[in-house]
């Protein structure tokens, strides 16, 4: 009895220990990129070139940071980042959580048609979407602005999709309910069903900073002003045709996170009730 409680834990034990490695693994793979991309944005342009690559820079030289503030308008870019980031986001919860209600809770002529429509939306790949968008918003004269930047993301189709999974788990009791209390369609929606999606509002609000932000195309193309670019679009300046100055590149990179960073570590505890809600759901 006792080699047989003895051989469960050794075998307990191995089990915890191959786990561990694994995870280990793992969060070296996660973290390794950058912090390669720390180390590099301190060495010269030929120690990142070196082979066998070298992992320490010889010389610690912070003069790459100061080249690339240098090089790009960094207060601009990040304006136009947060404002990118800030008015998809209020447009995806906006719209979104609207259109999601309608298509979960409501009856109406044409619904499954319109709502077929958006997964039709959300099937075709995005870069189809460019060339028209781009004309609309050339013969309105609005490009090099910062609605030029959100215009693609005044409606998500995802967005739409993920919130009417989302009402579509909510009872239709409780609807029935606030309409016996006396209130109209839009006190439902409003006071009642609204707030009840909020873990998956902040899921979706995370999902809609981290697209907008990693945006690089759309930028690239509707702004041609350097100044009018977001963080991703104006790194991409950074890259030389035939050589790049890596270290810099970096240096710019890691100036670039700062937003993503804090966005993480103060709303972390949301996205993953949020993953997790609608995930259960």
């Amino acid at each position: 009895m006792r080699t047989k409680t003895g051989s469960l834990e050794m075998n307990k034990k191995t089990y915890n220990a191959v786990v561990y490695l694994l995870l280990g693994a793992g969060a070296f793979l996660m973290i390794f990129p950058f912090a390669w991309m720390f180390l590099t944005s301190f060495k010269t342009v030929s120690e990142s070139m070196q082979i066998p690559p070298r992992i320490l820079p010889v010389e610690w030289i912070r003069d790459n940071y100061q080249k690339a503030l240098n090089s790009l308008p960094f207060v601009n870019l990040y304006k136009n980042t947060v404002l990118l980031i800030f008015f998809r986001v209020a447009c995806a919860i906006l719209f979104s959580s609207t259109a999601g209600y309608a298509f979960a809770k409501l009856k109406f002529k044409g619904k499954n048609l319109l709502f077929g429509i958006v997964l039709v939306q959300m099937m075709l790949p995005s870069q189809i979407f460019i060339i028209p968008q781009y004309q609309m918003l050339a013969n309105l004269g609005l490009t090099n602005t910062v609605f030029a930047l959100v215009f693609p993301g005044l409606v998500s189709a995802f967005g739409t999709f993920f919130l009417r999974q989302s009402y579509m788990g909510i009872p239709d009791e409780i609807g029935e309910a606030s309409y016996l209390d006396g209130c109209n369609k839009w006190q439902t929606f409003y006071q009642v069903m609204m707030p009840l999606t909020k873990a998956s509002m902040a899921a979706l609000a995370i999902f809609t900073a981290v697209f907008a932000y990693a945006d690089l195309m759309w930028p690239l193309i509707v702004n041609t002003d350097l100044k009018m670019m977001t963080l991703s679009a104006g790194l991409s300046t950074l890259k030389g045709q035939f050589t790049t100055n890596y270290p810099v590149l970096m240096a710019g990179s890691l100036m670039a996170m700062i937003p993503m960073v804090i966005l993480y570590l103060f709303f972390q505890k949301q996205f993953i009730e949020g993953i997790a809600m609608s995930g259960g759901k």
